[in-house]
């Protein structure tokens, strides 16, 4: 099956299949969309406007049994940040698209003014349906609608109010294996885009899974059968994540003095017991739920689970370490099922839980309720479903939020809310909040391996000593997962087996008939991220972009006492990279 790209134009309603360009042969997830966005998008267009794009990507491993390779890649200009934005999501979606030879999915153009659609793939056949009558349905209720129209084996990526409304917070739905539209890419207020083209949903309809070509299969299907053993034998992706979710995290990160609390006031959570993945998975298993749930076919860690409420029924699948800790310890929550029913609610209305629980804890640092609030908290997520002021306002995010209550203290780098580490106490993280050209994103370069797991080495995360260039090294390792459309976690048995990285390239070698080395992995990490850089610039970043709030460098963080000292001088380091990028991804000269 020949590799191919859809094109859909909302303006004239048409859909047309292209032949994939060679020259992207070897991209796929967040490779591909950035470097659509960079070769397609004007940089300084708006990104509601028509002329931005939005494109959904397998990764260039979709579709086979390479383990955790069922992410899917959506990009386009940000609304949020307005910069370049890849956002990645488990569920079906990505094993579908790949195994119809489907490399990406571009959505140009917009509807005309009130018309909204659904996109319907089939493998030889695409259909643009009106879709009026799903409307300001939250996601549950407009997946279920779609699974009376169509076979419950699809795949749906779909918005919920939020999107339509193109607040930008707004999320991106995609349906699990279970068929729950509660694996999200969340960030970067893709919805938005995704609603400004008049897009209700995508509907690829297929029972393939597992159907993308090899160039010698017998030979991949042997390197991802011992990549699985590597992946189980390690404790973190073999143990931990399978057991307790990426919730995990909670007690481990409370414990290192690096949990924010209360929009950043401190490191330590007095009730973290309580939202802790241990007092999670107790939860789950008294009420029937489960954990250890896989999020996408192909998934072999694990690490989602199914939350059930009191009365025993599905409350929300998954509950993730992230959106526990924006609902909760950054609010001063401590009630486990207020931030389970917070999050459900957030799928519904299709809005980022971190970028929404990051507005609320800065409407609390202005006083509209209290911290540790949690009825108040659910309210307000309500709000943004109704569509008043209030709840447009938390919708659009904590840098609007922060504007128009006058906070100062607001977490965001590039208008995007920072994640469950401060900065102060993991300092790798921060570098990477500070410098990704995604804004502030944990899982752009994640440092807490070897800041505070001790994943391949240790380097101290309280002192700014070596920060730089743990982050730089993980950023371009990511950017080659993303790109690989794998799950971010194989990089603990990554960083930890010396024989990981030589499967990943005999799994990449056997399925594209390529040669790689260790030294193309590097390079095309760094290209990666220099074709993003490079977009950014031309939309009016600068390095004065690459930095933090300032009250990280000014107010010590409790309990260690500790401020954010990497130095502006350092950034600004983290993108010499030891070889030029290729002239077609922007001159290296101007990125420096």
């Amino acid at each position: 099956m020949a590799a191919r790209i859809l094109r859909v134009n909302m303006t004239k309603l048409q859909t047309e299949w292209q032949n994939f360009p060679e020259k992207y042969k070897m991209l796929g997830g967040r490779g591909l969309t950035s470097r659509i966005v960079a070769d397609e998008v004007p940089p300084t267009c708006h990104p509601l406007s028509p002329a931005n794009k939005l494109i959904v990507a397998p990764g260039l491993l979709g579709g086979t049994t390479a383990p955790q390779s069922g992410r899917i890649s959506i990009g386009g200009k940000s609304p949020l940040t307005g910069g370049v934005k890849e956002s990645n999501a488990g569920g079906v979606i990505a094993q579908k698209l790949a195994s119809l030879g489907i490399r990406a999915v571009v959505v140009e153009g917009e509807a005309p003014a009130g018309e909204l659609y659904v996109l319907e793939i089939e493998e030889n056949d695409t259909r643009l349906r009106r879709a009026d009558d799903l409307a300001g349905k939250g996601c549950y209720e407009a997946t279920d609608a779609i699974w009376d129209r169509y076979d419950t084996k699809a795949g749906v990526v779909i918005i919920g109010p939020a999107g339509e409304m193109r607040l930008t917070a707004a999320g991106i739905s995609v349906t699990d294996p279970n068929g729950s539209p509660g694996r999200f890419a969340g960030r970067g207020g893709l919805g938005a885009l995704m609603g400004a083209k008049g897009l209700k949903a995508i509907v690829v309809l297929t029972d393939k899974t597992f159907a993308a070509p090899y160039h010698d299969e017998k030979r991949f299907k042997a390197a991802a059968k011992r990549f699985v053993e590597v992946l189980r034998k390690n404790p973190v992706s073999g143990q931990t994540l399978p057991a307790f979710g990426t919730n995990g995290l909670v007690n481990v990160i409370n414990e290192a003095g690096a949990l924010p609390t209360r929009n950043f006031r401190d490191g330590r959570f007095e009730g973290a017991e309580k939202v802790s993945g241990e007092r999670m998975a107790q939860l789950i298993k008294e009420r029937g739920g489960k954990t250890g749930h896989p999020c996408h076919p192909g998934c072999v860690i694990k690490c989602s689970n199914i939350y059930n409420d009191k009365n025993g029924d599905v409350l929300v699948s998954p509950l993730e370490y992230e959106t526990v800790w924006a609902l909760g310890p950054h609010c001063g929550i401590d009630d486990l099922d207020a931030i389970a029913f917070m999050n459900r609610l957030c799928n519904d209305i299709g809005v980022d839980t971190i970028e929404t629980g990051g507005a609320i804890g800065v409407a609390m640092e202005a006083g509209v309720l209290p911290f540790g609030d949690a009825q108040g908290a659910i309210e307000l997520v309500k709000e943004i479903k109704k569509g008043t002021p209030l709840g447009r306002i938390i919708g659009s995010g904590a840098a609007v939020t922060g504007q128009v209550f006058g906070v100062r203290r607001v977490g965001v780098v590039k208008k995007q809310h920072i994640t469950a580490y401060d900065p102060r106490s993991v300092k790798g993280m921060g570098v990477t909040y500070a410098t990704s050209p995604m804004g502030a994103d944990h899982t752009a370069g994640y440092s807490v391996t070897v800041n505070i797991l001790r994943q391949g080495g240790y380097v101290d995360p309280l002192t700014a000593a070596g920060q730089v260039d743990i982050s730089r090294n993980l950023q371009v390792a990511t950017a080659v997962i993303d790109n690989l459309g794998l799950c971010i976690f194989i990089a603990f048995s990554f960083l930890e087996q010396e024989d990981s990285l030589g499967l990943l390239l005999e799994m990449i070698n056997s399925k594209t008939g390529s040669r790689w080395t260790e030294a193309d992995f590097t390079r095309l990490g760094e290209e990666i991220l220099q074709t993003e850089r490079y977009f950014n610039r031309r939309a009016g970043f600068s390095e004065a972009h690459d930095r933090l709030p300032d009250f990280f460098a000014e107010e010590k963080l409790p309990p260690h006492d500790v401020v954010f000292d990497v130095t502006p001088a350092e950034l600004n380091t983290l993108f010499n990279f030891r070889q030029e990028v290729r002239k077609d991804a922007g001159k290296a000269a101007s990125l420096r």
